[in-house]
């Protein structure tokens, strides 16, 4: 059975592997149809993710159909159409046990800590699968990425009213931006891509954008379109250190600050006059949770959300190992590549 394999950074290599099991108790047997790729894949690739370990098979945002299924499972059969939750959790842990399972203490993310779905056929974890009777294997391959902003946003819980501010404006950010919408908030872009911020404008219908420019004029910018008052939530994306320190000072007084991008880097910020003075809350923002899951296929489903302005690149398999460095590229204009595996 073939897949692709990360070997070290900027090294894949197309392997043969064995073909699964039948699925046991509590199983199921997929077959992968589309994997769209993530930041984390970019990242692992960079070499700059730090939860990735090599060598891997990539692949966690995964369309998938259902083959067979194991003694036990009785919410999917075979035939179905379904989106993978992709953290695998132990389920004894101390955050498992209160319910937290998109931070378990051992959690495994596919195609990251554990083979992911760059391959044909898989066996998961059934109750890793969320079925829909409608959505295609593209929409389905980007539940998971609504996914985390869906869990930023309830982390930085905004109200109706209130400005949230995103800043970075790639794929996750592009998802933390569609539950603020949801959430009745007014949504701020932030980012150094002005072609990023026009897809924000054009597609996503996000009127109000800052251009990061390096002179701090971001600062001044946020205050004229917010009356001087800053921002009630300010989600950070970016995954740069530098930007997660700033960040700080986008925070109205009384604020929140979601950090959902990821960095190796030590993150250094001022105390008193930025983070103690106006009482900020900061928050980490990790994976999803199973109801984020059905949540999003719903508002799929019911048209609340348009994933189809998101496909930017698509692939075949043969052809991801010639083509993926340059979905790295801000300047090839990748918001989203999906990849059908033949």
């Amino acid at each position: 059975m073939k897949a692709i394999r990360l070997d070290k950074p900027h090294s894949f290599s197309r392997v043969d592997i064995a073909e699964p099991q039948a699925p046991g108790p509590g199983q199921a047997l997929v077959r992968v149809h589309r994997v769209a790729i993530c930041g984390s894949d970019i990242g692992g690739y960079l070499g700059k993710m730090p939860f990735f370990i090599y060598p891997r098979i990539p692949g966690h945002e995964l369309g998938v159909e259902v083959v067979a299924t194991g003694p036990g499972v009785t919410h999917i059969a075979a035939g179905d159409r379904c989106a993978v939750e992709p953290y695998i959790n132990c389920g004894t842990c101390y955050a498992c046990r209160r319910g937290f399972t998109n931070c378990c203490e051992s959690n495994q993310t596919l195609g990251v800590m554990c083979d992911g779905g760059m391959t044909e056929r898989m066996l998961l974890p059934a109750r890793k699968l969320h079925r829909s009777s409608s959505l295609t294997f593209d929409q389905l391959a980007l539940v998971e990425t609504l996914g985390i902003g869906c869990h930023a946003i309830n982390r930085g819980a905004p109200q109706p009213g209130n400005v949230v501010l995103v800043v970075g404006a790639g794929p996750i950010g592009l998802s933390v931006m569609e539950f603020a919408r949801l959430s009745g908030a007014r949504t701020v872009a932030m980012d150094m891509n002005e072609q990023r911020l026009a897809f924000v404008r054009e597609r996503m219908h996000i009127p109000d954008t800052i251009l990061v420019t390096g002179d701090g004029s971001e600062l001044t910018r946020l205050g004229e379109l917010t009356g001087g008052q800053l921002a009630d939530v300010v989600v950070d994306a970016t995954g740069s250190n530098l930007s997660m320190a700033r960040s700080i000072t986008y925070c109205a007084f009384k604020g929140r600050l979601v950090y959902v991008g990821i960095t190796q880097s030590d993150i250094i910020m001022p105390h008193a006059p930025a983070l103690h003075r106006r009482e900020l809350d900061i928050l980490a923002s990790r994976n999803a949770l199973p109801g984020d899951f059905t949540r999003i296929i719903a508002l799929i489903e019911s048209g609340q959300i348009d994933t189809r302005p998101w496909i930017t690149h698509s692939a075949r398999f043969a052809d991801v190992i010639g083509l993926f460095d340059g979905w790295t590229k801000p300047q090839t204009g990748v918001i989203k590549a999906i990849v059908t595996i033949d």
